[in-house]
């Protein structure tokens, strides 16, 4: 079994090393990519320490394209399963890649996300919302299941995935271009394809973020005009009660711990993000006239 490892990075001197010494340690043997967007820092260089254990690809920062990006890297790479990794995500364990690989043992599995915890330095709200995201157990599912789930059968992230080459190519790649969540775009393609997904908690990366407010509502203008353009591939309604839900689920940890202050912070962050949601939204219909 051959499998790819593509890292998209950006400035990711902070991160690089640790990341692709752990994926060399793995019990399962990977060719790594590193694709680099005009990185401004040592990144470019710190990956070509490592020699041929790890291709680097460069690209302008201009080109870069969630999509687009990651779709020109696949074609470039060679194993039967691809997975993609954040450059700010650490994979916990030497057998990060093998637990992620494990569900493809059954056939019509085209696509598996592994669980994110949050770093030991981030607030107590992010360790809260991963685990909320992203819980210690399995599933498997199908486009009949979709029903079900609602929004959350779309649910996907490349913070942390593997895809079956076959599968990826039968359904045509990541929509490119687009600015974010091609990860659960894609996800809506291959359950609409006949395909299963499946999430393999037992595949942990460290990952979380410390974003700006502002920071968090561009993010998230992204995502609300995304998915505002792409709402009838989705077909499940909104993904308002599922935020809600999550945002229950953060306070009540945060306030069973007495922290307060994170309360504060959280219900900001929420705010924005809702607003930020909302402007993306109206902006895509704007440009649809």
């Amino acid at each position: 079994m051959l499998v790819s490892v593509i890292i998209p990075t950006h400035n990711a001197a902070a991160y690089l090393e640790a990341q692709l010494d752990a994926l060399l340690a793995q019990t399962v043997a990977a060719e790594i990519i590193v694709v680099d967007s005009g990185s401004e820092d040592d990144t470019v260089a710190l990956a070509g320490r490592y020699g041929e254990r790890v291709k680097v690809m460069e690209i302008p920062a201009a080109s870069f394209d969630h999509g687009g990006t990651r779709h020109d890297a696949l074609a470039q790479s060679k194993g039967e399963f691809v997975c993609f990794l954040t450059q700010d995500a650490l994979p916990v364990g030497p057998d990060f890649l093998e637990e992620l690989l494990r569900p493809f043992r059954e056939a019509d599995v085209a696509a598996v996300y592994g669980r994110q915890v949050a770093y030991p330095t981030a607030p107590a709200y992010e360790r809260l919302t991963r685990a909320f995201n992203y819980p210690d157990l399995p599933r498997t599912w199908r486009e009949a299941d979709i029903p079900r789930y609602g929004v959350k059968a779309f649910f996907f992230s490349n913070c942390a995935a593997a895809y079956r080459r076959s599968a990826y190519e039968a359904v045509g790649g990541f929509d490119r271009p687009i600015a974010t969540n091609e990860d659960m775009m894609m996800a809506a393609k291959l359950l609409r394809g006949g395909y299963a997904l499946s999430y393999a908690p037992r595949s942990v990366v460290y990952h979380s973020h410390e974003m700006t407010l502002g920071e968090e509502c561009r993010r998230y203008v992204k995502i609300g005009a995304v998915m505002h353009r792409y709402r009838h591939r989705l077909r499940c309604g909104s993904a308002c009660g599922e935020g809600w839900r999550m945002v229950g689920y953060v306070l009540q940890g945060l306030a069973s711990e007495g922290r307060w202050g994170q309360m504060a912070a959280f219900l900001a962050r929420a705010a924005v993000r809702f607003a930020g949601n909302r402007v993306g939204i109206i902006l895509e219909k704007g440009e649809k006239r």
